[in-house]
């Protein structure tokens, strides 16, 4: 059984004070069942055959656009996990999954509230 991050005492998820783990090919994706308790903690994120999950950001410009890209691309670093982006003009669409594994994991989790954090 995984442990799920989920925290009873308080009805969620620490997301933003957890840290991404490295992921190593063989470790089992999440199911249908372990993602719905993550993406409900999430605002706006959306699934995608159970393999990722995904956002649209929209900016004022694209310079904003760009500032966002690499301050998401700072916080990646420092998590050692990292989304995959595309840029167009005043969007920036981010994807997340574990690469390693072929799905999601909670890293996927940590850093989509992360990335949200960002915008705060």
């Amino acid at each position: 059984m995984r442990k799920s991050g989920f925290d009873s005492r308080w009805g969620h998820m620490d997301l933003i004070n957890k840290k991404c783990v490295p992921c190593e090919g063989g470790a089992i994706p999440f199911g249908a069942e372990e993602i719905t308790p993550y993406l409900d903690q999430l605002d706006g994120w959306s699934l995608v055959r159970l393999e990722k999950i995904f956002k649209e950001f929209k900016f004022k410009d694209f310079k904003e656009a760009m500032l966002f890209v690499n301050r998401v691309a700072s916080l990646a670093e420092d998590e050692g996990h990292h989304p995959d982006f595309a840029i167009l003009y005043n969007r920036v669409i981010l994807n997340l999954s574990t690469h390693a594994i072929g799905g999601l994991s909670e890293n996927d989790f940590i850093m989509a509230a992360k990335i949200d954090r960002l915008l705060e």
